[in-house]
């Protein structure tokens, strides 16, 4: 317990007040930094509380913001407290607080001098600049990435659909020559062997195209009013038996009387099955696999969810970009889901992934009822 006495003189009064400014001072410039994260800024900002009270020897201080505290190492509660709050748009967010963690002299307020408490809140005014400056930063760069992403799509695009229609026509001169060689009468097993692998490495290629050009939206929807729900059980029966073979239990969630939705039935069709081959190559050992519609508001929503591996946010910060695949050399092009992305949003549909490591993925996509249209999402 701190029993001195309290230095009431012209001396001790200026020397608080000094202070005090070079507190206001400092957090003034740790402000105007840009690049610098928030965590890392009000981590300075609380260096920068301690020495400016009474007592720093016994002083420690935290911010609390929108449930997230940020404190001095030696932080802990006390009958000795301090607080301002911060204020965004109208809206208490949080707040600043001052602790002495032992008892002190009575002052002005507390334990604590009138000019203090004036510190305190100029202190939670600049800790609310200071979030708002950071906000701003981060949604600033948040569009210069969207920017440069859609910047980067509509040249790889471009780039796509030129090297998919230089490639279309030799490539079918080799399928078909392939299938016509193995038609040969007097043909060595081994040469039949040959040309079966000339043809399958043919039609490997062939899909890898068709997903260029779908990429690339070379090929516009042909939209019909469509029951998602029949897509679903039309278009992936065969997936059946192939999860069954891997140990995979589905669970078919389908809404009764779902809506229809303007949409092309091939092309969502393309989408589930790019979502349901993705969730069965993520759980090699077998798991469970959701298929799951229902309605909401102005759209309907499917969801594809596993009980696989799951991915990193790194991961899922890139899924959609094209050729950027977690897979092996020979096991993926990394343009399924960006040729997902590219229909859902042919659609005025959005689609977002949620995973974790180790606990699964869920990729859900909405498609907008006849007349509606939503621009929320990815």
């Amino acid at each position: 317990m701190i029993t001195k006495g309290v230095d009431l003189s012209v001396e001790g009064a200026l020397r608080e007040r000094i202070k005090e400014l070079a507190c206001l001072l400092s957090l003034a410039q740790i402000a105007g930094r840009p690049g610098v994260s928030l965590e890392k800024t009000l981590g300075e900002i609380i260096a920068l509380i301690v020495p400016a009270w009474q007592y720093p020897e016994i002083t420690s201080a935290r911010i609390v913001f929108d449930g997230h505290a940020y404190a001095a190492a030696d932080f802990s509660e006390s009958p000795f407290s301090q607080r301002a709050d911060i204020v965004l748009n109208g809206l208490r967010r949080g707040f600043v607080e001052v602790v002495y963690l032992e008892e002190t002299p009575g002052m002005h307020e507390g334990p604590f001098l009138r000019e203090e408490r004036s510190l305190i809140n100029g202190i939670a005014q600049q800790v609310a600049l200071v979030i708002e400056r950071k906000q701003a930063e981060e949604s600033q760069a948040q569009l210069e990435n969207q920017l440069r992403h859609a910047d980067r799509l509509a040249t790889m695009g471009l780039l796509a659909a030129g090297v998919a229609h230089e490639l279309n026509e030799p490539l079918g001169n080799i399928l078909g020559f392939a299938q016509l060689g193995k038609k040969c009468p007097g043909l060595p097993e081994s040469a039949g062997h040959d040309f079966e692998r000339i043809e399958s490495a043919s039609l490997r290629a062939r899909d890898v195209i068709k997903n260029l050009l779908s990429f690339a939206r070379q090929v516009p929807p042909e939209k019909t009013m469509v029951d998602i729900n029949n897509v679903i059980r039309d278009g992936l029966f065969f997936i059946d038996a192939r999860c069954a073979k891997c140990g995979i239990k589905i669970d078919y969630a389908l809404a009764p009387e779902l809506p229809l939705v303007p949409a092309d039935a091939a092309q969502i069709n393309q989408v589930l099955v790019n979502l349901v081959v993705n969730a069965v190559q993520a759980m090699p050992d077998g798991g469970n696999l959701k298929l799951e519609t229902r309605a909401e508001s102005d759209f309907v929503c499917v969801r594809v969810e596993d009980s696989g591996s799951g991915m990193s946010p790194e991961v899922i910060e890139q899924a959609f970009m094209p050729f950027f695949t977690t897979k092996d050399i020979g096991e993926g092009t990394g343009l399924g889901l960006p040729v997902v992305h590219g229909i859902v949003t042919s659609h005025d549909g959005t689609i977002q992934i949620r995973s974790e490591l180790g606990h699964g993925t869920q990729v859900e996509f909405r498609l907008p009822l006849a007349g509606t249209y939503h621009a929320d999402g990815v």
